[in-house]
Protein backbone atom coordinates (compact mmCIF):
# COMPACT_ATOMS: atom_id res chain seq x y z
CA UNK A 1 0.00 0.00 0.00
CA UNK A 2 1.44 3.38 -1.01
CA UNK A 3 -1.20 5.84 0.14
CA UNK A 4 -4.66 6.05 1.64
CA UNK A 5 -7.14 8.84 2.31
CA UNK A 6 -10.82 9.09 3.18
CA UNK A 7 -12.05 7.91 -0.29
CA UNK A 8 -9.22 6.01 -2.02
CA UNK A 9 -6.27 3.69 -1.57
CA UNK A 10 -3.21 3.33 -3.84
CA UNK A 11 -1.39 0.00 -4.27
CA UNK A 12 1.78 -1.13 -6.04
CA UNK A 13 3.39 -4.53 -6.57
CA UNK A 14 6.12 -6.38 -8.48
CA UNK A 15 5.47 -8.34 -11.68
CA UNK A 16 5.40 -12.14 -11.38
CA UNK A 17 8.80 -13.83 -11.63
CA UNK A 18 7.42 -16.41 -14.15
CA UNK A 19 4.67 -14.95 -16.34
CA UNK A 20 4.29 -18.28 -18.22
CA UNK A 21 4.76 -19.18 -21.85
CA UNK A 22 1.54 -17.38 -22.83
CA UNK A 23 2.80 -14.07 -21.43
CA UNK A 24 1.00 -11.61 -19.19
CA UNK A 25 -2.30 -10.00 -20.18
CA UNK A 26 -2.63 -7.78 -17.08
CA UNK A 27 -3.80 -7.59 -13.50
CA UNK A 28 -7.13 -7.70 -11.68
CA UNK A 29 -7.58 -5.89 -8.34
CA UNK A 30 -10.28 -7.12 -5.94
CA UNK A 31 -11.42 -5.96 -2.51
CA UNK A 32 -13.98 -6.92 0.14
CA UNK A 33 -15.13 -5.55 3.46
CA UNK A 34 -13.27 -7.06 6.39
CA UNK A 35 -15.25 -10.00 7.80
CA UNK A 36 -17.23 -10.68 4.58
CA UNK A 37 -16.68 -13.32 1.91
CA UNK A 38 -17.71 -11.56 -1.33
CA UNK A 39 -14.85 -10.09 -3.43
CA UNK A 40 -15.57 -7.05 -5.64
CA UNK A 41 -13.50 -6.43 -8.78
CA UNK A 42 -12.15 -2.86 -8.82
CA UNK A 43 -11.15 -2.71 -12.52
CA UNK A 44 -13.36 -3.70 -15.43
CA UNK A 45 -10.52 -4.76 -17.74
CA UNK A 46 -7.06 -6.16 -16.96
CA UNK A 47 -4.26 -3.57 -17.03
CA UNK A 48 -0.48 -3.91 -17.23
CA UNK A 49 0.65 -1.17 -14.81
CA UNK A 50 1.99 -2.51 -11.46
CA UNK A 51 0.20 0.34 -9.68
CA UNK A 52 -3.47 1.07 -9.14
CA UNK A 53 -5.73 3.43 -7.16
CA UNK A 54 -9.15 2.28 -5.97
CA UNK A 55 -11.55 5.25 -5.82
CA UNK A 56 -15.01 5.99 -4.38
CA UNK A 57 -14.45 4.17 -1.11
CA UNK A 58 -16.32 4.93 2.10
CA UNK A 59 -14.43 6.56 4.95
CA UNK A 60 -14.27 4.32 8.00
CA UNK A 61 -14.42 0.99 6.11
CA UNK A 62 -11.83 -1.74 6.52
CA UNK A 63 -10.93 -3.50 3.30
CA UNK A 64 -9.07 -6.64 2.40
CA UNK A 65 -7.35 -6.26 -1.00
CA UNK A 66 -5.76 -8.73 -3.38
CA UNK A 67 -4.22 -8.68 -6.89
CA UNK A 68 -4.27 -11.44 -9.55
CA UNK A 69 -2.16 -11.82 -12.69
CA UNK A 70 -4.11 -12.83 -15.84
CA UNK A 71 -3.12 -14.43 -19.18
CA UNK A 72 -4.82 -16.51 -21.86
CA UNK A 73 -4.37 -19.70 -19.85
CA UNK A 74 -5.99 -18.45 -16.67
CA UNK A 75 -5.57 -16.52 -13.40
CA UNK A 76 -2.66 -16.70 -10.95
CA UNK A 77 -2.83 -17.29 -7.23
CA UNK A 78 -3.76 -13.89 -5.72
CA UNK A 79 -1.31 -11.71 -3.76
CA UNK A 80 -3.14 -10.51 -0.63
CA UNK A 81 -2.31 -7.57 1.67
CA UNK A 82 -1.28 -8.90 5.06
CA UNK A 83 -3.47 -6.46 7.00
CA UNK A 84 -6.86 -4.93 6.22
CA UNK A 85 -6.70 -1.28 5.13
CA UNK A 86 -8.64 1.35 7.11
CA UNK A 87 -10.10 3.92 4.73
CA UNK A 88 -9.32 7.22 6.41
CA UNK A 89 -7.08 10.16 5.70
CA UNK A 90 -3.66 9.99 7.37
CA UNK A 91 -3.15 13.03 9.60
CA UNK A 92 -0.39 15.42 8.46
CA UNK A 93 0.62 18.32 10.67
CA UNK A 94 -0.20 21.79 9.22
CA UNK A 95 2.87 23.64 7.92
CA UNK A 96 3.00 26.97 6.06
CA UNK A 97 5.93 27.19 3.65
CA UNK A 98 6.51 30.93 3.39
CA UNK A 99 8.53 31.82 0.25
CA UNK A 100 11.90 33.46 0.90
CA UNK A 101 10.77 36.72 -0.73
CA UNK A 102 7.99 37.09 1.88
CA UNK A 103 10.19 36.53 4.94
CA UNK A 104 11.01 40.22 4.88
CA UNK A 105 8.80 43.23 4.25
CA UNK A 106 7.05 42.89 0.89
CA UNK A 107 7.17 46.30 -0.83
CA UNK A 108 4.91 47.42 -3.66
CA UNK A 109 4.07 50.78 -5.19
CA UNK A 110 0.62 52.32 -5.25
CA UNK A 111 -1.37 50.95 -8.20
CA UNK A 112 0.66 47.75 -8.57
CA UNK A 113 -0.78 44.24 -8.28
CA UNK A 114 -0.18 42.23 -5.10
CA UNK A 115 -0.33 38.54 -5.96
CA UNK A 116 1.06 36.15 -3.34
CA UNK A 117 1.13 32.36 -3.70
CA UNK A 118 1.89 30.63 -0.39
CA UNK A 119 2.17 26.82 -0.37
CA UNK A 120 1.33 24.73 2.68
CA UNK A 121 0.85 21.12 3.75
CA UNK A 122 -1.57 19.32 6.03
CA UNK A 123 -4.13 16.51 6.06
CA UNK A 124 -7.08 16.41 6.16
CA UNK A 125 -7.56 19.56 4.07
CA UNK A 126 -6.55 22.47 6.30
CA UNK A 127 -8.72 25.45 7.09
CA UNK A 128 -7.07 28.71 5.96
CA UNK A 129 -7.93 32.08 7.51
CA UNK A 130 -6.43 35.54 6.99
CA UNK A 131 -6.44 38.62 9.22
CA UNK A 132 -4.94 42.10 8.88
CA UNK A 133 -3.58 43.75 12.02
CA UNK A 134 -5.73 41.36 14.05
CA UNK A 135 -8.96 42.15 12.14
CA UNK A 136 -10.80 40.17 9.42
CA UNK A 137 -9.89 41.04 5.84
CA UNK A 138 -11.93 43.51 3.82
CA UNK A 139 -13.07 41.15 1.07
CA UNK A 140 -13.89 44.14 -1.15
CA UNK A 141 -10.16 44.87 -1.31
CA UNK A 142 -8.60 41.42 -0.98
CA UNK A 143 -9.39 38.24 -2.88
CA UNK A 144 -8.24 34.96 -1.25
CA UNK A 145 -8.44 31.59 -3.01
CA UNK A 146 -7.50 28.38 -1.23
CA UNK A 147 -6.69 24.91 -2.57
CA UNK A 148 -5.50 21.70 -0.92
CA UNK A 149 -1.86 22.78 -1.19
CA UNK A 150 -1.68 26.58 -1.35
CA UNK A 151 -3.45 29.88 -0.87
CA UNK A 152 -3.49 32.88 -3.21
CA UNK A 153 -3.65 36.41 -1.77
CA UNK A 154 -4.62 38.96 -4.45
CA UNK A 155 -5.11 42.75 -4.52
CA UNK A 156 -5.75 44.21 -7.97
CA UNK A 157 -4.52 47.78 -7.32
CA UNK A 158 -2.56 48.44 -4.15
CA UNK A 159 -3.31 51.46 -1.95
CA UNK A 160 -1.42 52.94 0.98
CA UNK A 161 -4.20 51.63 3.25
CA UNK A 162 -3.28 48.07 2.22
CA UNK A 163 -0.03 48.33 4.18
CA UNK A 164 0.08 46.30 7.38
CA UNK A 165 0.78 42.94 8.97
CA UNK A 166 -1.24 40.07 7.52
CA UNK A 167 -1.47 36.84 9.49
CA UNK A 168 -2.26 33.51 7.85
CA UNK A 169 -3.56 30.70 10.07
CA UNK A 170 -3.60 27.05 8.96
CA UNK A 171 -5.71 24.61 11.03
CA UNK A 172 -6.05 20.82 10.91
CA UNK A 173 -8.36 19.50 13.64
CA UNK A 174 -6.85 20.94 16.84
CA UNK A 175 -3.46 21.73 15.29
CA UNK A 176 -2.49 25.02 13.67
CA UNK A 177 0.41 26.96 12.13
CA UNK A 178 0.72 30.73 11.73
CA UNK A 179 2.74 33.01 9.47
CA UNK A 180 2.94 36.81 9.43
CA UNK A 181 3.55 38.67 6.18
CA UNK A 182 4.27 42.39 6.31
CA UNK A 183 3.18 44.36 3.25
CA UNK A 184 4.35 47.93 2.66
CA UNK A 185 2.70 49.95 -0.10
CA UNK A 186 4.65 53.08 -1.00
CA UNK A 187 4.37 56.07 -3.30
CA UNK A 188 6.55 59.02 -4.20
CA UNK A 189 7.08 61.50 -1.35
CA UNK A 190 5.70 64.98 -0.96
CA UNK A 191 7.48 68.27 -1.62
CA UNK A 192 10.14 69.50 0.85
CA UNK A 193 8.85 72.38 2.95
CA UNK A 194 10.07 75.82 3.98
CA UNK A 195 12.83 76.12 1.38
CA UNK A 196 14.72 79.35 2.01
CA UNK A 197 17.92 81.09 1.03
CA UNK A 198 20.02 81.54 4.16
CA UNK A 199 23.10 83.36 2.87
CA UNK A 200 24.87 84.59 -0.26
CA UNK A 201 28.60 85.24 -0.37
CA UNK A 202 31.08 85.31 -3.20
CA UNK A 203 30.26 82.52 -5.64
CA UNK A 204 28.16 80.59 -3.08
CA UNK A 205 24.65 80.37 -1.62
CA UNK A 206 23.40 78.46 1.44
CA UNK A 207 19.97 76.75 1.36
CA UNK A 208 17.81 75.22 4.10
CA UNK A 209 14.52 73.29 4.03
CA UNK A 210 12.34 70.93 6.09
CA UNK A 211 11.40 67.28 5.34
CA UNK A 212 8.07 66.73 3.52
CA UNK A 213 4.96 66.08 5.58
CA UNK A 214 4.18 63.00 3.45
CA UNK A 215 7.10 60.60 3.05
CA UNK A 216 5.10 58.24 0.81
CA UNK A 217 5.09 55.53 3.53
CA UNK A 218 8.83 55.06 2.96
CA UNK A 219 11.94 56.50 4.57
CA UNK A 220 13.34 59.61 2.88
CA UNK A 221 16.67 58.58 1.35
CA UNK A 222 17.86 62.07 0.43
CA UNK A 223 17.26 65.25 -1.52
CA UNK A 224 18.21 66.42 -5.02
CA UNK A 225 19.18 70.09 -5.38
CA UNK A 226 19.06 71.87 -8.75
CA UNK A 227 19.87 75.36 -10.02
CA UNK A 228 18.54 77.34 -12.98
CA UNK A 229 20.26 80.31 -14.61
CA UNK A 230 17.85 83.10 -15.54
CA UNK A 231 19.51 83.42 -18.96
CA UNK A 232 19.11 79.78 -20.06
CA UNK A 233 16.13 78.72 -17.95
CA UNK A 234 17.50 75.16 -17.84
CA UNK A 235 17.75 73.15 -14.62
CA UNK A 236 20.99 71.43 -13.64
CA UNK A 237 21.56 69.05 -10.72
CA UNK A 238 24.22 70.35 -8.34
CA UNK A 239 23.71 67.88 -5.48
CA UNK A 240 22.31 64.34 -5.59
CA UNK A 241 20.96 62.33 -2.63
CA UNK A 242 21.91 64.92 -0.04
CA UNK A 243 21.05 63.36 3.33
CA UNK A 244 20.91 66.69 5.20
CA UNK A 245 18.21 69.38 5.08
CA UNK A 246 20.73 72.09 4.17
CA UNK A 247 23.47 72.55 1.62
CA UNK A 248 25.87 75.01 0.02
CA UNK A 249 25.81 75.56 -3.75
CA UNK A 250 29.18 76.77 -5.06
CA UNK A 251 30.87 77.78 -8.34
CA UNK A 252 28.10 80.19 -9.34
CA UNK A 253 28.85 82.81 -12.01
CA UNK A 254 29.21 86.44 -10.97
CA UNK A 255 26.57 88.65 -12.55
CA UNK A 256 24.05 85.84 -13.12
CA UNK A 257 20.74 85.35 -11.32
CA UNK A 258 19.59 81.92 -10.15
CA UNK A 259 16.57 79.97 -8.95
CA UNK A 260 17.00 76.86 -6.81
CA UNK A 261 14.71 73.88 -6.25
CA UNK A 262 14.80 70.76 -4.06
CA UNK A 263 13.20 67.32 -4.63
CA UNK A 264 12.74 64.71 -1.89
CA UNK A 265 13.47 61.05 -2.67
CA UNK A 266 12.41 57.69 -1.20
CA UNK A 267 12.52 54.07 -2.42
CA UNK A 268 9.80 54.94 -4.97
CA UNK A 269 11.73 57.82 -6.56
CA UNK A 270 11.77 61.63 -6.60
CA UNK A 271 8.81 63.70 -5.46
CA UNK A 272 6.49 64.70 -8.36
CA UNK A 273 7.12 68.38 -7.67
CA UNK A 274 9.91 70.40 -6.10
CA UNK A 275 10.17 73.23 -3.62
CA UNK A 276 11.43 76.36 -5.46
CA UNK A 277 12.99 79.51 -4.03
CA UNK A 278 10.58 82.44 -4.20
CA UNK A 279 12.91 85.02 -5.76
CA UNK A 280 15.89 85.13 -8.08
CA UNK A 281 19.25 85.22 -6.33
CA UNK A 282 21.74 87.58 -7.96
CA UNK A 283 25.44 86.85 -7.61
CA UNK A 284 26.99 90.30 -7.21
CA UNK A 285 30.45 91.30 -8.27
CA UNK A 286 32.73 91.59 -5.28
CA UNK A 287 33.78 95.23 -4.83
CA UNK A 288 37.44 95.60 -3.98
CA UNK A 289 39.38 98.77 -3.17
CA UNK A 290 43.11 99.30 -2.89
CA UNK A 291 44.57 101.73 -0.41
CA UNK A 292 48.34 101.99 -0.65
CA UNK A 293 50.18 101.82 2.60
CA UNK A 294 51.89 104.92 3.83
CA UNK A 295 55.51 104.59 4.69
CA UNK A 296 58.36 106.90 5.51
CA UNK A 297 60.96 107.22 2.84
CA UNK A 298 64.27 105.82 4.01
CA UNK A 299 67.40 107.84 3.40
CA UNK A 300 69.88 105.58 1.65
CA UNK A 301 72.48 108.34 1.15
CA UNK A 302 75.78 107.46 2.71
CA UNK A 303 79.34 108.80 2.54
CA UNK A 304 82.03 106.35 1.36
CA UNK A 305 83.29 103.95 3.99
CA UNK A 306 85.77 101.12 3.61
CA UNK A 307 84.55 97.90 5.22
CA UNK A 308 87.74 95.99 4.33
CA UNK A 309 91.06 97.88 4.14
CA UNK A 310 94.05 97.19 1.94
CA UNK A 311 96.75 94.92 3.37
CA UNK A 312 100.52 95.16 2.87
CA UNK A 313 101.84 92.72 0.33
CA UNK A 314 105.20 91.32 -0.78
CA UNK A 315 105.60 89.94 -4.27
CA UNK A 316 108.36 88.69 -6.58
CA UNK A 317 109.70 90.52 -9.57
CA UNK A 318 107.91 89.41 -12.76
CA UNK A 319 104.92 87.77 -11.02
CA UNK A 320 101.57 89.59 -11.27
CA UNK A 321 99.78 90.51 -8.02
CA UNK A 322 96.44 92.01 -6.85
CA UNK A 323 95.43 94.51 -4.19
CA UNK A 324 91.89 94.18 -2.67
CA UNK A 325 89.59 96.27 -0.46
CA UNK A 326 85.82 96.73 0.09
CA UNK A 327 83.84 99.97 0.14
CA UNK A 328 80.22 101.07 0.61
CA UNK A 329 78.34 104.30 0.04
CA UNK A 330 75.45 105.85 -1.89
CA UNK A 331 75.55 107.21 -4.51
CA UNK A 332 78.18 104.74 -5.61
CA UNK A 333 81.58 106.23 -4.92
CA UNK A 334 84.16 106.93 -7.61
CA UNK A 335 87.31 104.87 -7.02
CA UNK A 336 90.75 106.46 -7.51
CA UNK A 337 93.96 104.45 -7.20
CA UNK A 338 97.20 106.22 -6.33
CA UNK A 339 100.84 105.23 -5.97
CA UNK A 340 102.98 107.31 -3.67
CA UNK A 341 100.22 110.00 -3.69
CA UNK A 342 100.22 110.11 -7.50
CA UNK A 343 97.04 109.09 -9.31
CA UNK A 344 97.38 106.03 -11.49
CA UNK A 345 95.94 106.93 -14.85
CA UNK A 346 95.76 104.97 -18.08
CA UNK A 347 98.71 102.67 -17.56
CA UNK A 348 98.50 99.22 -19.23
CA UNK A 349 100.38 97.68 -16.34
CA UNK A 350 97.46 98.44 -13.98
CA UNK A 351 93.90 97.13 -14.28
CA UNK A 352 91.28 98.56 -11.84
CA UNK A 353 87.98 96.71 -11.27
CA UNK A 354 85.04 97.42 -8.87
CA UNK A 355 82.13 95.00 -8.57
CA UNK A 356 79.51 94.78 -5.78
CA UNK A 357 81.62 97.04 -3.60
CA UNK A 358 84.82 94.98 -4.01
CA UNK A 359 87.72 97.04 -5.40
CA UNK A 360 90.74 95.36 -6.95
CA UNK A 361 93.92 96.58 -8.62
CA UNK A 362 95.89 94.13 -10.78
CA UNK A 363 99.61 94.86 -11.25
CA UNK A 364 101.09 92.99 -14.20
CA UNK A 365 104.64 91.65 -13.83
CA UNK A 366 105.80 94.21 -11.27
CA UNK A 367 109.41 95.38 -11.03
CA UNK A 368 111.20 96.93 -8.03
CA UNK A 369 110.16 100.29 -9.49
CA UNK A 370 106.46 99.34 -8.82
CA UNK A 371 107.03 99.02 -5.07
CA UNK A 372 105.75 101.76 -2.77
CA UNK A 373 102.62 102.94 -0.95
CA UNK A 374 99.32 102.38 -2.79
CA UNK A 375 96.17 104.28 -1.87
CA UNK A 376 92.54 103.54 -2.76
CA UNK A 377 90.34 106.63 -2.48
CA UNK A 378 86.49 106.53 -2.66
CA UNK A 379 84.67 109.80 -3.43
CA UNK A 380 80.94 110.72 -3.69
CA UNK A 381 78.97 113.95 -3.05
CA UNK A 382 78.74 113.20 0.68
CA UNK A 383 82.46 112.79 1.29
CA UNK A 384 85.50 110.68 0.68
CA UNK A 385 87.54 107.92 2.35
CA UNK A 386 90.85 106.22 1.64
CA UNK A 387 92.94 103.24 2.68
CA UNK A 388 96.69 102.55 2.17
CA UNK A 389 99.00 99.60 1.88
CA UNK A 390 102.66 98.98 1.17
CA UNK A 391 103.84 96.84 -1.75
CA UNK A 392 107.36 95.40 -1.66
CA UNK A 393 108.76 93.84 -4.90
CA UNK A 394 111.77 91.57 -4.39
CA UNK A 395 114.28 90.48 -6.97
CA UNK A 396 115.21 86.76 -6.86
CA UNK A 397 118.91 86.10 -5.97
Amino acid sequence: MEDVDDSSVTLSWAAPARPGSAGLDGYVVEHRAHGTTEWVTANKEPFLSPRYTIHNLTSGDKLEIRVKAVNSVGVSVPAVLEQPVAIREILEYPKIRVPRSLRQTYVRQVGEVINLLIPFQGKPKPQVTWTKDGQPLDLKRVNVRNSDKDTIFFIRMAKLADSGKYEMTLKVDGLEDRATIEIQVIERPGVPENLKLVDVWGFNVALEWSPPKDNGNSEIKGYTVQKSDEKSGKWFTVLDRCTRTNCTVSDLIIGNSYLFRVFSENACGLSPKAAITKELTHIKKIETSFKPETYSRKDFLEAPKFTQPLTDRTTTHGYSTHLFCCVRGFPMPKIIWMKNQMEIREDPRYISIIEQGVCSLAIRKPSPFDGGVYTCKAVNPLGEASVDCKLDVKVPQ
